[in-house]
């Protein structure tokens, strides 16, 4: 934990682009001092289809799913920390958003096979 889900839009989706997101994602994250290194997991999802007051506009939106237990605090700061390291991004007409959801250890299952 934490699950780290980066969506975007396509015309983002070059190798080298999103190679340099997730790496920049995994050091804010892990910079936080909240997970360990071998706990942060990725997963980057490019979308096609996207529009936001009927215009197309490139976005990318990360969200870090994290077992509860951590203070509205830590949660703020792991999000502004992402947010940061986004806007550090050369990207020019982007939306840049972050979200942190709390899982419940209770209700949260893994089998790794």
């Amino acid at each position: 934990m934490p699950h780290c889900i980066i969506v975007y839009s396509i015309n983002l989706n070059e190798e080298a682009f999103r190679t340099t997101l997730m790496r920049e994602v995994y050091c804010a994250t892990h910079s936080s001092g909240l997970f360990s290194s071998d706990d942060i997991k990725f997963r980057a999802i490019p979308y096609a289809y996207y529009a936001a007051q009927n215009e197309q506009q490139s976005f990318i939106h990360v969200v870090l799913k994290i077992l509860s237990g951590r203070t509205l605090e830590q949660r703020s700061l792991l999000s502004c920390s992402v947010l940061e390291m986004l806007d550090k991004l050369t990207l020019t007409q982007v939306s840049l958003t972050v979200e942190v959801i709390e899982i419940e250890g209770d209700s949260y299952t893994k089998v790794v096979k």
